[in-house]
């Protein structure tokens, strides 16, 4: 029990009070033992624990909804049609447990979609796990992703927890999932539609409870055509496909990125850049950007540094500018390309892989031919 407990100097106190009677009820030599015990700063203290939940709760909905208002997501700058289709798309998405496939070009932002997923989700307060599949050996992939116990194989000196563990009640992120080879394919299908794993030599069967949301700049359902990627993990993962535009496809955010990173980099250097030419501006505005925000994001960085007053100074001397008479020449020169391309496809039946594929006989990597393709805008199976 509880009490009150007001002190001769004004001050008040909290006291609980444990009672227990000894002897029994028969006994006329009954009596009860009392213990009192000050609370009053664990009631303090839980007090103030509750208001700062509620304070952290306030602040959470509050910058919710200013992200939501610019629809800004941390580092996702701009508001063009092709961005809010995609916004669009991660808010109908991300509630769900849904699996999330991210299709783009290099460089368009996929990690930062993805992290808008986790963080929308109802799992945002649990980890974030991210993973590029193109940057670890395959040999090492496995353990990376479903960890190892001690002596699983030479080197393997104590136990590691993979990927898959870590994300356990959060997300996982794997960015360039095409690179995943084909052994390693079935075991991470396993592992999506069971929740479900071994460690890489162990016997324990594990449970985990997480979201995946992965990431390519392949075409994944051109691959499994080539047989270099499993249909059944492909139609997993395709659950709710989303396309992150590239920047040519965006370019009325351009302008805003380009003053973004401005200032981000001139905070970095300790620079004050309060004004963009606009010649510059123009021309950043012209540029294809083949890689994308992460291509403009390091031109405004090498721009900053090469700044030595308060105007931007771009070396716009790197950038290819379209004026009219390399355009003609550009466009004779893919013509040709595109007769080539042609030429040898129908030579070769439409057939792209293989020892008798069509990128064999123009002497291209199979997925640099694909690449060539798509911009080209030809179709291997109707010669067109």
């Amino acid at each position: 029990m509880q009490k009150r407990y007001l002190r001769p100097d004004g001050s008040v106190r909290w006291v609980r009070l444990l009672v227990t009677s000894m002897g029994s009820k028969a006994d006329s030599r009954r009596w009860e033992i009392g213990l009192i015990e000050d609370i009053t700063e664990l009631r303090e203290a839980r007090e103030a624990l509750r208001e700062a939940q509620k304070k952290l709760t306030e602040e959470k909905l509050y910058l919710e909804q200013e992200i939501n208002a610019e629809l800004g997501f941390g580092d996702i700058i701009g508001q063009s049609k092709a961005l809010q289709s995609v916004m669009e798309q991660v808010g109908k998405v991300a509630a769900t447990n849904a699996t999330v496939l991210l299709l783009g070009e290099t460089g368009t932002g996929k990690e930062l979609v993805a992290r808008a997923v986790h963080w929308m989700s109802q799992r945002t307060g649990n980890s974030f796990i991210k993973l590029n599949c193109a940057a670890i050996p395959s040999g090492l992939l496995e353990s990376e992703l479903f960890g190892n116990e001690k002596g699983a194989f030479t080197g393997a000196v104590s136990k590691k927890i993979g990927r898959i563990e870590l994300a356990d009640k959060g997300t996982l992120f794997l960015d360039e999932i095409g690179e995943i080879s084909l052994a390693l394919q079935p075991k991470l299908l396993r592992v999506l539609q069971d929740q479900e794993f071994e460690r890489l030599g162990g016997t324990q069967t594990l449970k985990v409870d997480f979201r995946l949301i992965a990431a390519t700049n392949r075409d994944l359902a051109d691959a499994v055509r080539e047989n270099e990627f499993r249909s059944d993990l492909y139609y997993r993962l395709n659950v709710f496909p989303i396309r992150v535009p590239p920047l040519r496809e965006r370019r009325e955010d351009i302008q805003v990125l380009v003053e973004h990173f401005v200032q981000k980099f001139a905070r970095r250097m300790n620079r004050s850049i309060t004004s963009i030419p606009k010649k510059t501006m123009d021309a950043l505005k012209a540029w294809e950007w083949p890689g994308n925000v992460r291509e403009l994001e390091n031109f405004v960085e090498r721009s900053v540094i090469l700044t030595q007053g308060s105007v931007l100074a771009s070396p716009l001397t790197e950038l290819k500018l379209n004026s009219p008479l390399q355009k003609s020449a550009d466009e004779s020169l893919e013509a040709a390309e595109r007769d080539h391309i042609l030429r040898a496809l129908r030579e070769c039946h439409g057939q792209i892989g293989g020892p008798r594929g069509a990128a064999v006989r123009l002497g291209l990597k199979r997925t640099t031919l694909q690449s060539k393709l798509k911009h080209l805008g030809i179709d291997p199976r109707s010669g067109r």
